[in-house]
């Protein structure tokens, strides 16, 4: 039953709304595109300048430019399963496109932020995956025989992308009064 003396008024949506909205999908998208092709252009990079298993040195031993395959997924697991990562790949950008669709209302531009480096650095491994049936990395950290995993622009999206979430999930939104408390 309706209270008569408090009648709910349907708010007006801002004429300012759809164009906010689209400024963040096309930031969202020129991210992702700005991504991929640095990915994209690093690796031709170094495939026309490195042997494959060969080593640059960069800064010493500490930062090394190693032209490496990578049939598997994040950290070379699950090796030789380059058509099964590139359908679980096309899968999680329609995931990313749909979530960031959703989630901008509560978490604007750092979710615009976060979903575009996601976005960006899983096309740039995805477009490998399918030209090559491999990802190139080639980014080699570490000191002596202690090295971090070899990776590339697009991981690097995904790994900054990936600490931007977990911030988005720890870090109350005034836009989310009830999780602000």
């Amino acid at each position: 039953m309706r209270d008569a003396a408090h009648p709910v008024e349907p708010s007006p949506i801002p004429a300012s709304a759809p164009v906010r909205a689209s400024l963040y999908w096309v930031a969202f998208l020129v991210l992702a595109a700005g991504i991929v092709i640095a990915d994209q252009l690093a690796k031709a990079w170094v495939v026309a300048t490195v042997a494959f298993g060969s080593v640059l040195p960069v800064f010493g031993d500490y930062v090394r430019i190693w032209h490496v395959h990578n049939t598997g997924a994040l950290f070379g697991l699950f090796r030789d399963q380059a058509v099964l990562f590139a359908a679980l790949s096309i899968g999680v950008v329609a995931l990313i496109v749909w979530f960031h669709g959703r989630s901008v209302v509560t978490n604007g531009w750092l979710a615009t932020l976060a979903l575009g480096l996601l976005l960006g650095g899983a096309v740039g491994n995805l477009a490998d995956r399918l030209r090559l049936g491999y990802v190139v990395d080639f980014v080699d950290m570490g000191v002596g025989d202690l090295r971090f995993y070899t990776y590339n622009v697009a991981d690097a999206a995904i790994s900054t992308a990936l600490v931007l979430l977990i911030l988005m999930a720890f870090w109350p939104s005034r836009r989310r009064p009830w999780i602000a408390g």
